[in-house]
């Protein structure tokens, strides 16, 4: 049985192995089973000759960056003694890729599971998203939020911290308070850029009126050009629309892509591994050697985030993904629904064991 065999390899791949025996005593049973839990999560989606060679190279990968799922417990033995910091891409990770980006809604599954990892462990949701939109999605306090590729931060002060206007870097930072008197640090390094967007956001939205299916989100320190539902006929005009208004601002703005999405973004050295970076030296990590980053992420724009765990040598860069793909994530998990699994039983691990996320 082709399918069988494939999934067979899969499941071990993923180091999920000790069920398979009793499976294969009823291999009628077993191929409606497999068959079923394959096509729900996306390894079978052609001919089975086809899905072979797909599957077969989703193996080979997975050798190479195995499932956070079946690594957990390697993953909590490296934690001994080292504080764990968990952060969080939005988007493919905790919510599914939707069709309409307004309708990105996380499950309330997920919006517990991400409530208790942060009752343990200090916890941060870095997006492209605009930060208001993510809040709204996720509606949890006690995480730190970072919108726009990292270009706007804000999450709980951390204690023994200050934020007077004593240098340059400085003055991209202020202090809110929320109405139950909670104190926040807002960090906003594109802020100067804020004009210049507004102005493009006008300008795109009347290039773009006449092209169907064009969903232009404003991010506030960058603009999503969404295309999903463009024809294909009409792509080039949308690129070429968006690419005549960056023409005016040639030493300002930049374009990046992502899944059916062209961005732009402020030219200046920032992205989701140097928001990372400045969560960890926010939260005191910057040179702990007892620290343990996890980061969770299905993007190319989180490849930059891997690279800086990748490159520090003390965390788990983990990439969210149906099909093999280059990274520098040492781990994997196949879709929103592994995440799931995976924080469910970090913060059951975190209960278990009286962790706290209590900064010091």
């Amino acid at each position: 049985m082709v399918v069988v065999g494939i999934a067979a390899k899969i499941y071990e791949a993923m180091g999920i192995q000790s069920w398979l025996p009793n499976i294969i005593s009823n291999s009628e049973s077993m191929s409606k089973t497999i068959h079923d839990q394959t096509m729900d999560r996306g390894y079978i989606n052609t001919s089975p000759v086809e899905s072979s060679i797909v599957d077969e190279n989703y193996i080979s990968w997975l050798k190479e960056h195995p499932s956070a799922i079946s690594s957990f417990q390697q993953i909590i033995n490296t934690s001994k003694g080292k504080q764990i910091a968990v952060f969080l891409d939005y988007d493919g990770t905790l919510s599914p890729i939707v069709c309409d980006p307004n309708r990105a809604f996380m499950s309330d599954q997920m919006r517990a599971a991400v409530r208790e990892v942060s009752k343990h462990f200090p916890t941060a949701i870095i997006s492209g998203r605009c930060r208001e939109k993510v809040y709204s999605f996720v509606k949890l306090n006690d995480v730190y939020y970072s919108g726009s590729h990292g270009m706007d931060t804000m999450g709980p002060a951390p204690k023994n911290k200050s934020y007077d206007h004593h240098d340059n870097v400085d003055r991209y930072h202020y202090k809110t308070i929320d109405e139950e008197g909670n104190e926040f640090i807002t960090f906003q390094p594109a802020k100067d850029f804020l004009p210049a967007i507004e102005k493009m956001l006008i300008e795109l939205r009347e290039r773009t009126k006449n092209i169907k299916g064009v969903v232009i989100e404003d991010n506030r320190f960058c603009l999503s050009v969404h295309y999903r539902h463009v024809k294909d006929e009409e792509y080039e005009t949308l690129e070429e629309e968006v690419e005549s208004v960056l023409v005016n601002y040639p030493d300002q703005f930049h374009m990046t892509r992502g899944k059916k999405v062209m961005e732009i973004r402020p030219s200046i050295e920032w992205n989701k591994g140097h928001a990372l970076e400045y969560l960890l030296h926010n939260l005191g990590f910057d040179n702990s050697r007892n620290l343990l980053p996890i980061y969770i992420g299905d993007d190319r724009t989180d490849e930059d985030a891997f690279k800086v765990l990748s490159e520090r040598g003390d965390g788990f860069p983990i990439v969210v993904t149906s099909k093999p793909r280059d990274t520098m994530a040492f781990h994997s998990l196949h879709d929103p629904s592994e995440v799931l699994s995976f924080l469910i039983r970090l913060g059951r691990w975190g209960f278990d064991n009286n962790a706290d996320s209590v900064l010091t």
